[in-house]
């Protein structure tokens, strides 16, 4: 007797809505204290009890393990060893590559390899082209996979079966070709279709193959291609002849003619090879791995951006090695160079790079800071000179992306399939029971005359009735299911999808998995490009005690476009308009309809920047005034941004990270502007109190650079009066400690921290409470259950009046509207969750002043409105200012801000030179260069004195918090995958709702001890329900640490599948591709989307179910690969609420119908062989049979496929908890009404043609009246006019029948019977009429009874829909929040929607109101 499969211990109180029996692999890590009636938080004091729970959770694992090793998964993989050995090796050829000695070796020449190609050493052939091929078919393995698809589709294979059946002789009464001919034309249509898609794609990749790249190429052949294009060469056109030209990197990007023997030739990517030497340029893509030789950048350094590859926005600077730099910066020096480059085997690490340079006797490592990764792009760097090492699909990119390659099939094809399954089970039962009925009968009559010479076989008996009843699985499925994804994927062109701004519309690249929309349990996101615009706003400050709102960008980008201006011809304009404000006017408003937080929804009431301003100029004496001066002078300076002055005056922007350009923008709007970066210095220009223009020079000495593990970045300048002063920002972890007063500031933080967990706390308890009223009262759960959707308490006020007899329509509809719009209301306030209102932080003191007796206004004088506005006491003391910062800090991350903090230090001479030594020496260091660097700069970094923090906003795509907030109500799980650092990762969540201001994140970090016991103490507190929203954060390291392990894999997807989101950092595409596939196996009820805008996400997007791609943010490569693209993530809303739900009903639908109007019809046929003697006549004629599902049936079920909508688009975006409702086809319960008036016909007529019609006629009458009408909600002309014709084409098809049929004696007196006989008595349609009556009036009766007492979700909304003024409500509560208001900042700041941000184009009118700031008092 088999064991039953261990569910695990967790008897913990399940959340509401949780995903949690879709998870049959639960842990016993908890089982010793879930149980516990002690609400107490566990505690992991007891390091051997944890232990104890971690081996008895192994030993859960590995019979699981085993356990799951069933038959199938043991098929599959004995399959998978048979075809790898015989397919892939014996019979292809291809055997597993092994590693080679010691890497590959690539000579640095001067395009020798362009005649004679490198070898690999693994192959014994030379290295693969740099073709890529993103299409899952080849000329050769497209039929053989296409048909192992299509046949593993229970339907295809079951007529496949019955198609070889009717070939042997005496099994079939309907003929031999009459299902194998149907099925191969529709297999090989279907067959074409994915071709067609395919070559879609291959398409797509010829794109990119031939891009053209500057080669090396002396001898002039790098235009050359390979022998496989030739042919295709002849007949195109031909091409002018190619460019040779010299290009010097050294020399920043001028082209020179002087020595034709060295030249550049233009060469198609797919052209590439392993050792060719390429020259790129600005913001060119790198067509392949290679190893930077040379770069024009200062000091040799090349930029690149690789947020295609991994989503982090901050360039990446590579610089080459000593060795290989000083040897190839020409062509010629390259040629003379005699390098060897030793690069590891190609892999699919992105953050690891193994090699060397040799060059003679000297070797210098090569490392990640030396290589550059097809994906990336070239930024802010004239040129660069590149060795190919990878190329094609060994390039690390293209080793991430193809190994997830796999044809996808709709989820509810298994439900098919086990339906078609079923139904081969009851033919096989008719077949068998007419069997027998069979024998019995001819046991009774055996001395009947006519049964003497009948000895038919046993065998031949069963398959005549399993073909005659194989149609009640009909082919006409499958071939009507192709018609109606093809008519919903017309219909899916919605132009609600539509993006003018990029003018991009939805676009679908296939018609096979759109019901898989409605069934998404689990969205996987990227974060840059997807939800964010990677559009960095500088939105607030906080300086001495007081923050301030910087909304300056808004108006400058409406008053002036994209802020590229010409600084001789605007400067004295705008610097007047500007001064014009007079400095005592009332203080500036924020612009309603200005910056909402993206991460709560009321407006921010700040002071603002420019009140900062005139406070400064108006006082600049005052302690608060020389430390906000100070604090803008650090943020101007501490930066790596260089400006480029283009001839027309224009000034650009150039950095490595958009939160610096940021930065540098915000500088400029407070009144310092950055117009030169010459080696060494920066100079900024600003206004004096005179009014003049003034440049100020500041030397600079050193740059420590930013990095993950420092979390800071210092410079050190040389002031214009010759003081050496350091400045330094970062993260507040890093600032706090190496401030002067480091433990004063950190007793604040302390403080600000307990507070901030008291207030959390309680708003936890409070969320706790009401999740425990929902369980214990369902009917009252604002979180819907997953198929069974409720609508609160207010809904069963709802029933009770819309169920109110002969209550008048306006009456009942004002009680509904009123009821909808507070439901409505409330469920979007409480699924926001509690906010911490932070706004007494920022208000100004005036307001107190304003109230007490000796104020200006009190006594009668005019009022001045600097008065008030800082506190110079708290300005003054250390201690407030630290306390007001940290506070204001942690409101601006809780709206989903990103902070840094300044602090600076001014340094005497001597400690500066001697220091400098120590930093000159580690700088130098050949060994340890980056480990010594980094210590150099703790030596300086400390007794910093706080200047102030920033708060910059990571923009997101309008309408990001609200689909998610809906997506989570709607019971969809919403992770974030990305290769940004955890901090980015962390803010943006909480920007985009991922992270609500209750969440416990839970940090996985393996380089942290105990890390298992806390991944242990995590899972026990989101299992007994503890943690109100659970968030997990783990990173790429942690992650591959993770899946090492069998033990603490199986216990880390155990806590993700339990928890509410999962964020994962700095994860590689692969990583995220294996997140989803272990999902999927670990879920197996769950469907995946997952959505990305770039290359890095192309992994992803084939391994999940569904795959969107974002167009127009990264490029085009995912949402080329996807199976969906849209412009926007907010459209995910209507995708998924509306046209998924629609597609998933309408396709659950068409699939019951279709079986139930066969059966039907069927069935009737197999009760009528009783009066034949089981002999297998058929009651109906044999035409009519043939026809009836292609001519009286197929529109019945074709046009709802198509065109049904159970309800309106703005109920479904106001109510995602209807999201997947359960489809319930209703009414289906007239299998056998049919039947009863059977006897009434036999009476009349016994010709069997007569009796056959009439029930033939009942059916089809029936079956469209049903399926057309009574089951359709949005009855259109199409549908009601589909009805008639078909009703009436049945009718004249019986005329046409009755008069063209041949008269000739058969069994079925077919010729005039309907003109001439039956049709014309009374009796007949009596009987048609007495039987339609019948079964739809018993239809109507179940109805009715169904729908008043077991309403489901969607009727109860359907009588909703119905009240006029609910419509109103709907739509409101539809909208996208970000819209609206997005439409009001556009009436009054008609350029905000240009991003400012693109390129950091700005000029020097936008100096704005600082202009009369004494700067030389800092």
């Amino acid at each position: 007797m088999a064991s039953a499969p261990d569910p695990g211990p967790y008897h913990g109180q399940r959340r509401a809505g949780s995903h949690d029996d879709d998870f049959h692999h639960l842990s016993p890590i908890a089982s010793h204290t879930i149980t516990r009636e002690s609400k107490v938080k566990f505690s992991v004091d007891d390091d051997t009890d944890i232990r104890m729970r971690l081996v008895d959770y192994q030993r859960w694992m590995r019979n699981q393990t085993r356990r799951a090793k069933k038959p199938k998964a043991r098929l599959e993989d004995a399959f998978n060893r048979l075809y790898e050995r015989w397919v892939m090796q014996f019979l292809l050829r291809q055997f597993p590559l092994p590693p080679s000695a010691d890497g590959r070796h690539i000579p640095v020449t001067c395009g020798d390899v362009r005649t004679t190609p490198l070898v690999d050493e693994r192959r014994g052939a030379p290295y693969l082209s740099n073709l890529i091929r993103s299409s899952r078919y080849t000329l050769w393995s497209f039929i053989p996979k296409q048909l192992f698809f299509q046949f593993s589709k229970m339907a295809n294979f079951y007529f496949l079966v019955i198609g070889i059946l009717a070939q042997i002789p005496g099994f079939t009464t309907t003929g031999k070709y009459t299902q194998i001919l149907p099925l191969t034309v529709f297999i090989i249509i279907s067959m074409a279709k994915e071709g067609y898609d395919d070559y879609l794609r291959f398409k797509s990749d010829k794109i990119e193959n031939q891009k053209e790249v500057k080669v090396l190429c002396p001898s002039g052949t790098g235009s050359g291609v390979d022998k496989k294009n030739r042919l295709v060469d002849l007949f195109t056109k031909a091409k002018p002849a190619t460019k040779r030209t010299v290009f010097t990197a050294v020399e920043a990007g001028s082209i020179s003619q002087e020595k034709p023997s060295d030249i550049w030739t233009r060469t198609q990517w797919q052209d590439l090879r392993v050792g060719d030497v390429i020259c790129l340029e600005k913001d060119d893509n790198i067509p392949a791995d290679i190893v930077l030789l040379q770069a024009s950048g200062p000091d040799g350094v090349a930029y690149i951006e690789t947020m295609a590859l991994d989503g982090e926005t901050n360039l990446k600077s590579k610089k080459a090695c000593p060795l290989l730099a000083k040897r190839c910066a020409t062509p010629d020096a390259i040629r003379a160079c005699n390098a060897i480059v030793v690069a590891e085997d190609p892999n699919g690490d992105l953050y690891n790079f193994q090699g060397r340079a040799v060059v003679g006797e000297e070797a210098i490592p090569l490392t990640q800071n030396d290589i550059v990764y097809r994906g990336s792009t070239l930024r802010n760097t004239a040129s660069a000179f590149g060795l190919v090492v990878n190329t094609g699909e060994e390039c690390k990119i293209r080793i991430n992306v193809h190994d997830y390659l796999h044809a996808k099939s709709p989820a509810m094809q298994n439900n098919l399939n086990s339906m078609v399954l079923f139904l081969v089970l009851v033919v096989v039962m008719i077949a068998i029971g007419l069997t027998i009925g069979y024998i019995k009968w001819k046991h009774s009559h055996k001395t009947a005359e006519y049964l003497r010479n009948a000895n038919p076989r046993l065998d031949q008996i069963i398959g005549s009735y399993i073909i005659m009843f194989s149609t009640l699985i009909p082919l006409s499925l499958i071939i009507s299911m192709e018609i109606v994804k093809v008519g919903q994927w017309y219909f899916m062109q919605d132009t609600e999808m539509y993006d003018p701004e990029t003018d991009t519309p939805m676009e679908a690249h296939t018609t096979t998995i759109l019901e898989n929309l409605g069934q998404v349990s689990y969205v996987f996101s990227d974060k840059t490009g997807t939800l964010t615009e990677n559009n960095m706003r500088f939105r607030k400050i906080t300086v001495a005690g007081t923050a301030w709102y910087h909304g300056m960008d808004l108006k400058t980008d409406g008053a002036f476009g994209k802020g590229k201006l010409n600084i001789e011809a605007n400067e004295t304009a705008h610097v007047e308009h500007r001064l014009s404000q007079s400095p005592a006017s009332p203080i500036s408003p924020i612009p309603s309809g200005g910056w909402n937080s993206t991460a709560q929804s009321r407006t921010q009431q700040d002071l603002s920047t420019e009140d900062l301003i005139r406070y400064i100029h108006d006082r600049p004496e005052t302690t608060f005034s020389r430390k906000a001066r100070q604090f803008i002078l650090c943020i101007a300076l501490c930066h790596t941004c260089l400006p480029e002055k283009s001839k027309d005056g224009q000034i650009d922007f150039q950095a490595a990270s958009p939160d610096e350009l940021a930065l540098v923008k915000a500088a400029q709007d407070l009144g310092l502007l950055l117009i030169d970066r010459p080696t060494g210095s920066i100079v900024l220009l600003h206004t004096a109190p005179d009014g003049q223009q003034v440049t100020d020079t500041y030397q600079v000495l050193d740059v420590i650079e930013f990095s993950s593990q420092r979390k800071r970045m210092s410079i050190v300048v040389r002031m214009p009066d010759g003081k050496i002063c350091i400045i330094c920002k970062g993260a507040d972890s890093a600032i706090i400690p190496r401030l002067k007063l480091s433990r004063l500031a950190l007793n604040k933080v302390a403080d600000v921290e307990r507070r901030a967990s008291v207030r959390k706390s309680m708003e936890v308890e409070k969320v706790l409470q009401r999740k425990s009223l929902q369980i214990g009262s369902p009917r009252a759960s604002t979180h819907f259950p997953r198929n069974s959707s409720t609508v609160s308490r207010h809904q069963s006020t709802m029933r009770r009046s819309l169920g109110m007899a002969r209550t008048s329509l306006d009456q009942r509809g004002a009680a509904v509207t009123d009821e909808v719009d507070t439901w409505l209301t409330n469920r979007e306030m409480e699924e926001a969750g509690p906010s911490t209102s932070h706004r007494a932080l920022y208000q100004s003191p005036r307001q107190s002043a304003a109230l007490s007796p000796l104020s200006p206004v009190s006594a009668g004088l005019p009022e001045n409105p600097l008065d008030g506005m800082v506190d110079e006491a708290i300005a003054a003391n250390e201690g407030a200012v630290f306390e007001r910062c940290f506070q204001h800090m942690d409101a601006f991350a809780s709206e989903g801000l990103r902070t840094l903090l300044f602090a600076y230090r001014y340094m005497d001479e001597a400690d500066y030179l001697a220091w400098r030594k120590v930093y000159q020496e580690a700088s130098t260091s050949l060994v340890n260069r980056n480990e010594r660097m980094e210590a150099a700069g703790e030596l300086i970094e400390h007794d910093l004195t706080l200047a102030g923090a920033t708060a910059i906003e990571d923009k997101l795509q309008a309408g990001v918090p609200d689909t998610i907030d809906k997506l989570r109500r709607a019971n969809i799980k919403v992770w974030m995958l990305t290769g940004d650092k955890r901090e980015t990762a962390i803010t943006i969540a909480h920007s985009a709702r991922i992270c609500k201001p209750i969440s416990e994140i839970a940090i996985i970090d393996a380089t942290v001890d105990d890390w298992e016991s806390h991944m242990a103490t995590t899972l026990t507190d989101v299992c007994r329900g503890m943690i109100a929203h659970s968030v997990v954060v783990v990173d790429g390291h942690t992650l591959g640490v993770i899946d090492g392990n069998d033990v603490w894999k199986s216990l880390f997807y155990d806590l993700a599948v339990r928890a509410d989101s999962v964020i994962c950092c700095r994860a590689s595409p692969a990583q995220k591709a294996n997140l989803i596939k272990s999902i999927r196996d670990l879920v197996p009820k769950s469907l995946t989307l997952a959505i990305g805008d770039g290359a890095n996400d192309i992994p992803m997007i084939q391994a999940s179910h569904v795959g969107v791609g974002i167009s127009g943010r990264e490029g085009l490569q995912a949402a080329r690969t996807a199976d969906f693209a849209i412009a926007q993530f907010r459209f995910l809303q209507r995708l998924l609420f509306v046209h998924g739900r629609w597609n998933y009903l309408r396709t659950a639908n068409f699939i019951l119908a279709t079986f139930w109007k066969e059966l039907v019809f069927y069935l009737v046929q197999a009760l009528y062989q009783r009066w034949t003697g089981y002999t297998g006549t058929s009651l109906y004629e044999e035409i009519s049979l043939t026809v009836f599902n292609t001519l009286f049936s197929s529109l019945a079920v074709i046009l709802p496929g198509i065109l049904e909508k159970d309800l309106k688009a703005e109920t479904l975006l106001a109510v995602p908890e209807l999201f997947v409702s359960d489809s319930e086809c209703r009414g289906r319960h007239c299998l056998f009404s049919v039947w009863a008036v059977e006897e009434t016909l036999v009476q009349g007529d016994n010709h069997i043609f007569a009796f056959g019609d009439a029930v033939f006629t009942i059916s089809v009458v029936f079956i469209n009246i049903k399926l057309l009408f009574l089951d359709v909600h949005h009855k259109t002309v199409i549908i009601m006019g589909a009805l008639f014709i078909t009703v009436a084409g049945w009718f004249l098809y019986n005329l046409l029948l009755s008069a063209a049929s041949p008269a000739v004696h058969k069994e079925k007196l077919v010729h005039g019977g309907f003109i001439h006989v039956f049709g014309t008595q009374l009796w007949w349609w009596a009987s048609v009429g007495l039987g339609l009556v019948a079964v739809v009036g018993l239809e109507l009766v179940l109805t009715a009874v169904s729908r008043v007492y077991f309403p489901t979700d969607a009727e109860q909304w359907q009588e909703i829909e119905r009240a006029g003024d609910v419509r109103k409500v709907l739509k409101e509560h539809a909208a996208e929040h970000g819209d609206a208001a997005g439409m009001l900042e556009a009436d009054h700041h008609p350029g905000q929607q240009q991003d400012g941000a693109k390129g950091a184009k700005g000029g020097a009118a936008k100096l704005s109101v600082t202009t009369s700031i004494d700067w030389a008092r800092v």
